[in-house]
């Protein structure tokens, strides 16, 4: 099982190697709801919605580190 902290600390390890490709998400963070069930399994990391930029600099770092 998975901790809140653990979560957290995932988050933000995920928001500093966007941000080291010059990507930001806002709305990164942990979801909630999905400490809320009786048994939580995994918890989730919410990567929210973004524009049409970030998408594109997301796919090009994506890319670049998969050449």
């Amino acid at each position: 099982m998975h901790s809140p902290t653990e979560a957290d600390a995932c988050a933000e390890e995920l928001r500093a190697a966007l941000a080291a490709h010059g990507i930001t998400l806002p709305s990164l963070g942990v979801d909630l709801p999905a400490f809320a069930s009786r048994c939580p399994v995994r918890p989730l990391i919410a990567l929210g919605n973004c524009n049409l930029l970030t998408a594109q600099a997301l796919t090009a770092a994506l890319r670049k580190g998969a050449a």
